[in-house]
């Protein structure tokens, strides 16, 4: 079927070749105003003007037949809602990023009070232990200070007892002593009768 096609195809070129040696237009082309050769027309329509007519009948067919125009604008209305779904969405996840943020910078304010607070309350209760200790310190220096002088009054008192037993002792000693030399067993008698009558 596509070999009767190819000698038409040569007989159309050469008549177009042997029209332009003759300077006539060849078969079923018109010679435009001008002298310039534009191509062959149809109807009054170069292949150009075709295309466009078609183009515009195609479109015109689409947007009546075809309902196009319907198809197009549903397209477009979808797109939109889409859109605007996507934009609301945005906006809704900003919002709720923004209530985050807003969440976490007071929970991070929170926590450097908290903080503030704990190093403030470890601090006094520092400054409370030293004080205490301070003062422990001190009671504990007074009270071994006075154990240390009771101690050292009792061992006073103890050698003073110590000293006045023994000087006791020594007087005695002497005394008998010295009783002994001077009286004899008479003045013992004297002595012990005169104790009697005194009593």
């Amino acid at each position: 079927m596509t070999t009767p096609a190819k000698p038409l195809q040569d007989q159309s070129v050469a008549d177009d070749a042997v029209a332009e040696q003759a300077g006539a237009p060849a078969p079923g082309h018109t010679e435009v105003a001008g002298g310039d050769d534009h191509g062959p027309e149809l109807l009054g329509l170069n292949a150009e003007g075709w295309v466009y007519a078609g183009l515009t009948i195609f479109l015109l067919l689409a947007f009546t037949v075809g309902k196009a125009w319907q198809r197009i604008t549903a397209g477009l209305d979808a797109r939109i809602l889409e859109t605007r779904r996507s934009l609301d969405e945005a906006a809704a996840l900003r919002v709720e990023a923004a209530k985050l943020l807003k969440d976490a910078k007071s929970r991070q304010a929170e926590s450097a009070n908290d903080a503030k607070a704990l190093i403030a309350g470890a601090t006094r209760e520092a400054e409370a232990l030293v004080a205490k200790a301070k003062t422990d310190a001190s009671d504990l220096i007074a009270r071994r200070k006075r154990m240390a002088e009771d101690r050292i009054g009792a061992a006073e008192r103890q050698a003073v007892a110590e000293v006045r037993a023994k000087a006791v002792d020594a007087a005695t000693a002497a005394s008998a002593a010295l009783i002994a030399e001077k009286v004899d067993v008479g003045a013992d008698k004297r002595l012990v009768d005169e104790a009697i009558s005194g009593i």
